[in-house]
Protein backbone atom coordinates (compact mmCIF):
# COMPACT_ATOMS: atom_id res chain seq x y z
CA UNK A 1 0.00 0.00 0.00
CA UNK A 2 1.44 3.07 -1.33
CA UNK A 3 -0.51 5.95 0.42
CA UNK A 4 -4.35 6.73 1.61
CA UNK A 5 -6.22 9.47 2.07
CA UNK A 6 -8.67 9.25 4.73
CA UNK A 7 -12.28 10.61 5.48
CA UNK A 8 -14.74 11.30 8.68
CA UNK A 9 -17.76 12.84 7.41
CA UNK A 10 -20.96 13.16 8.90
CA UNK A 11 -23.65 12.07 6.74
CA UNK A 12 -27.66 12.27 7.80
CA UNK A 13 -29.30 8.74 8.22
CA UNK A 14 -31.71 9.30 5.48
CA UNK A 15 -28.96 10.49 3.02
CA UNK A 16 -27.24 7.10 3.31
CA UNK A 17 -28.21 5.55 0.07
CA UNK A 18 -27.65 9.26 -1.62
CA UNK A 19 -23.95 8.96 0.14
CA UNK A 20 -23.54 5.40 -1.47
CA UNK A 21 -25.02 6.40 -4.95
CA UNK A 22 -22.89 9.81 -4.87
CA UNK A 23 -19.62 7.40 -3.89
CA UNK A 24 -20.45 5.00 -6.56
CA UNK A 25 -20.53 7.63 -9.40
CA UNK A 26 -17.59 9.42 -8.71
CA UNK A 27 -15.51 5.90 -7.46
CA UNK A 28 -14.95 5.43 -11.33
CA UNK A 29 -13.22 8.65 -11.83
CA UNK A 30 -10.77 8.64 -8.72
CA UNK A 31 -9.66 5.26 -10.22
CA UNK A 32 -9.00 6.67 -13.58
CA UNK A 33 -6.96 8.97 -12.41
CA UNK A 34 -5.09 6.44 -10.65
CA UNK A 35 -6.54 5.12 -7.21
CA UNK A 36 -6.03 1.55 -6.80
CA UNK A 37 -8.82 0.92 -4.09
CA UNK A 38 -11.88 3.04 -2.63
CA UNK A 39 -13.61 2.18 0.46
CA UNK A 40 -16.50 3.61 1.75
CA UNK A 41 -18.10 2.59 5.59
CA UNK A 42 -21.14 3.53 6.94
CA UNK A 43 -20.64 4.03 11.25
CA UNK A 44 -21.94 0.63 12.99
CA UNK A 45 -20.53 0.55 16.30
CA UNK A 46 -19.44 4.14 17.39
CA UNK A 47 -18.83 4.24 21.26
CA UNK A 48 -18.79 7.68 23.13
CA UNK A 49 -15.53 8.56 23.99
CA UNK A 50 -14.71 10.64 27.27
CA UNK A 51 -12.67 12.67 25.33
CA UNK A 52 -12.99 12.53 21.76
CA UNK A 53 -14.85 9.85 19.51
CA UNK A 54 -15.98 9.81 16.08
CA UNK A 55 -18.86 11.68 16.15
CA UNK A 56 -17.40 14.47 17.99
CA UNK A 57 -14.18 14.46 15.58
CA UNK A 58 -16.93 15.61 13.07
CA UNK A 59 -19.71 17.70 15.41
CA UNK A 60 -21.89 15.09 13.94
CA UNK A 61 -25.82 16.34 15.05
CA UNK A 62 -28.68 14.40 15.89
CA UNK A 63 -30.04 11.68 13.11
CA UNK A 64 -26.47 11.98 11.48
CA UNK A 65 -23.91 8.95 11.62
CA UNK A 66 -20.28 9.14 10.63
CA UNK A 67 -18.63 7.46 7.03
CA UNK A 68 -15.31 6.35 7.78
CA UNK A 69 -13.47 6.11 3.88
CA UNK A 70 -10.17 5.89 2.17
CA UNK A 71 -8.72 6.09 -1.04
CA UNK A 72 -5.63 4.31 -1.77
CA UNK A 73 -3.50 5.27 -4.52
CA UNK A 74 0.07 4.19 -5.52
CA UNK A 75 2.08 6.60 -4.08
CA UNK A 76 1.84 10.42 -2.81
CA UNK A 77 2.62 12.10 -5.91
CA UNK A 78 -0.07 9.94 -8.18
CA UNK A 79 -2.84 11.49 -5.90
CA UNK A 80 -1.34 14.75 -5.45
CA UNK A 81 -1.31 14.75 -9.53
CA UNK A 82 -4.72 13.42 -9.86
CA UNK A 83 -5.95 16.09 -7.67
CA UNK A 84 -6.67 18.79 -9.40
CA UNK A 85 -7.49 16.71 -12.51
CA UNK A 86 -10.43 14.97 -10.65
CA UNK A 87 -11.74 18.49 -9.21
CA UNK A 88 -11.31 19.98 -12.74
CA UNK A 89 -13.12 17.12 -14.20
CA UNK A 90 -17.14 17.95 -15.09
CA UNK A 91 -18.35 14.55 -14.35
CA UNK A 92 -17.12 15.96 -10.34
CA UNK A 93 -19.67 19.09 -11.36
CA UNK A 94 -22.22 19.56 -8.13
CA UNK A 95 -25.07 17.68 -8.96
CA UNK A 96 -28.43 19.73 -8.88
CA UNK A 97 -29.84 19.97 -5.10
CA UNK A 98 -27.93 19.42 -1.79
CA UNK A 99 -24.95 17.11 -1.79
CA UNK A 100 -25.74 14.32 0.80
CA UNK A 101 -23.95 15.89 3.88
CA UNK A 102 -22.10 18.73 5.14
CA UNK A 103 -18.71 18.98 3.88
CA UNK A 104 -17.44 21.76 6.11
CA UNK A 105 -17.58 19.18 8.86
CA UNK A 106 -15.54 16.89 7.03
CA UNK A 107 -12.30 15.70 8.39
CA UNK A 108 -9.12 14.42 5.31
CA UNK A 109 -5.74 14.16 5.56
CA UNK A 110 -2.80 11.89 3.46
CA UNK A 111 -1.05 9.34 5.27
CA UNK A 112 2.10 7.30 4.60
CA UNK A 113 1.57 3.69 5.74
CA UNK A 114 4.27 2.35 8.40
CA UNK A 115 2.56 -1.14 9.13
CA UNK A 116 0.06 -3.55 6.77
CA UNK A 117 -0.25 -7.18 7.26
CA UNK A 118 -0.74 -7.52 3.05
CA UNK A 119 2.80 -5.98 3.23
Amino acid sequence: MGYVQGFLIPVPAANKDAYRDMAAKTAPIFIEYGATRIVETWGDNLPDGTTTDFRKAVKAEEGENVVFSWIVWPDRSTADAAHEKIWSDPRMAVPDGPIPFDGKRMIYGGFVPIFDTED
